[in-house]
């Protein structure tokens, strides 16, 4: 029995030597076969291993006539390796320190850190990277970075925006066209040492790991100094009114190019860090309120569209008047003083609240809201910037008299600046609704991405322009100009509070207009936000738009369309 038991154990065990020495021959040829046959699949390995992106720039931004607005700046940080330092922290501190803005102790301090990988200091120019470089410090190493660089300070900058490529955080136009301002034509790779040398092969390009590489160049409908301008005045009314905020627009009313979008408050791009997340608000594309009397342009033309009136239509103003629960008055009603049967050059011109809302009255509720949509109210206009709010339109179905009637001279809904000034250059352009944009599009792109809708007829924008023109020559308006025929329409609202219920004691006001008004050619729109003083939209945005449109006639050379001047005085 024993001898049996020895014989199996011995067979047990020449099995297992047998299927070790198969596993370990197996594993031979294993090796054989790759390292002969293929060797190739490896070697892509290794350079996959070894590859690195090449470093790509952020393409430049530029307005209309190539004027730069955002750039990248090429810089380095400089680290300290520890591990490497062949001299003490005091000795290489007494290398570094001629190259770099700091104090000796403070740099001891820094390269003393126990830390296996000490950042120095951020933002080197390439010239001091290139003299630190030739110092030959084995413990010193430099990692390029872009940063991005606002050469014209704050100006545009609720358009521009900011970029961080630290942590990849964008705002503004940056934000938007990431896409295109990191777009390259070819993803281009080159293999790199572990020292962090450049592997040059038969494949490697010099022109491209020579230089980087950059995005796309994006250019913008912005005219710099269109927007200089609307700033300049914007910032000076600021200081004289004491308002929280205001907004300027410029726009081309044909083609729905933004020309000027200024925000106030302004803030550097280049410092974006220290300024508030209220600043930096773009509150033009964001922020609703009642737009007031400016709104009776759309009520009007609402009416036109809806056959409800014409030009030649007249209509009886008591001066004041009650719809439902809420009694309506002209600001300048006096008992007993009615102005009675009014045509519209009249209720422009005197803002006739009670007018604007009989007009409004004129049509029911689902025609009102329905004429309201086409000119884009309540919902985004599509303007190629972030943030945009659609604007407070209430359906039909919630509408009381009272709201009804109220819509038509600016209250009842609640706008954005934006909203604002594209609905009115439907009315210059002839009738059509154009996409408000900032980015200058290619025409395929404009095809594609450019809605144009039409509301009214040319017929109809041409009789309310000329009813807007003689609504202003008839008036004491400051913002009346001698050689051109303005169509423009002031406007006074009561801020609603925080909460949405009632309204404050301080007023939003504002003014939009458009001119040659023979062959419209720049739209503008001014509000502001709590002004301080004698506030109206006839003390305080005209005289902002009146300072504007001059220089803008000026800088744009627009040819006047008054055969005879007017006399303003």
């Amino acid at each position: 029995m024993d001898k049996d038991k020895y014989r199996d154990f011995d067979k047990r065990i020449g099995c297992l030597q047998f299927c070790f020495l198969a596993f370990i021959a197996l594993f031979l040829v294993y090796l054989f076969l790759l390292q002969v046959f293929d060797i190739r699949h490896y070697k892509e390995r290794a350079k996959t291993q070894r590859a690195s992106k090449i470093f790509v720039l952020r393409g430049e931004i530029l307005d209309r006539n190539g004027f730069k607005l955002a750039v990248d700046e090429t810089s380095f940080d400089l680290y300290a390796h520890p591990k490497y330092y062949d001299y003490t922290p005091e000795i290489l501190a007494e290398k570094l320190l001629p190259y770099l803005d700091t104090d000796k102790k403070k740099l001891v301090d820094t390269l003393s850190r126990d830390e296996s990988v000490i950042l120095v200091k951020k933002g080197i120019t390439r010239k001091t990277a290139d003299a630190i470089r030739g110092l030959k410090l084995r413990e010193i190493s430099l990692e390029v970075k872009n940063k991005r660089a606002y050469p014209q300070g704050s100006l545009a900058s609720h358009v521009l925006g900011y970029y961080n490529s630290d942590a990849d955080v964008a705002a503004g136009i940056e934000y938007i066209a990431k896409d295109k301002l990191e777009y390259i034509d070819k993803s281009i790779t080159y293999e790199k040492t572990p020292n962090g040398d450049l592997i040059y092969n038969l494949s490697t390009n010099p022109e491209d790991v020579s230089a980087p590489i950059k995005g796309k160049t994006l250019t913008l409908t912005i005219d710099s100094a269109v927007q200089h301008i609307c700033e300049k005045y914007l910032y000076k009314s600021m200081q004289k009114t004491h308002a929280i905020r205001g907004a300027v627009i410029v726009m081309e009313p044909n083609s729905g190019e933004i020309l000027a979008l200024a925000a106030y408050p302004y803030y550097d791009p280049n410092n974006y860090s220290k300024y508030s997340l209220l600043e930096m608000k773009n509150w033009a594309l964001t922020d609703v309120y009642p737009p007031g009397s400016t709104f009776k342009i759309i009520t009007v033309a609402s009416a036109f569209i809806n056959g409800k009136i014409n030009k030649y239509s007249k209509i009886l103003d008591t001066g004041k008047i009650k719809i439902g629960w809420w009694e309506i008055q002209n600001y300048d009603y006096v008992p007993g003083k009615a102005p009675g049967l009014i045509d519209l050059v009249y209720l422009f011109q005197h803002s006739s609240n009670v007018a604007s809302v009989k007009v409004a009255q004129k049509m029911d509720d689902q025609e009102f809201y329905d004429t309201l949509e086409m000119f884009n109210f309540g919902q985004k206009t599509g303007v190629d910037l972030p943030a945009e709010s659609a604007g407070i339109l209430p359906k039909p179905k919630n509408w009381d008299v009272a709201t009804h009637g109220s819509m038509g001279y600016g209250y009842g809904t609640s706008v954005t600046a934006i909203q604002m000034a594209a609905a009115v250059s439907a009315i210059a352009n002839g009738g059509e609704w154009v996409t408000p944009h900032i980015i200058k599009y290619s025409k395929k792109e404009a095809e594609e991405k450019i809605i144009r809708r039409r509301i009214m007829t040319p017929e109809m924008s041409k009789d309310l322009t000329d009813i807007l023109v003689e609504s202003i020559d008839r008036s004491k308006s400051i913002a009346k100009m001698r050689d051109f025929r303005l169509a423009a329409k002031t406007g006074t609202s009561r801020r609603p509070k925080d909460n949405g219920v009632g309204y404050t004691n301080k007023m939003y006001t504002s003014m939009v207009g458009y001119l040659p008004a023979s062959d419209p050619k720049i739209l503008i729109y001014v509000v502001i936000d709590s002004a301080k003083g004698d506030v109206w939209g006839s003390t305080v945005a005209a005289p902002i738009f009146k300072d504007i449109s001059s220089e803008l006639v000026k800088i744009m050379n627009l040819s006047p369309d008054r055969r005879v001047p007017l006399n303003i005085n």
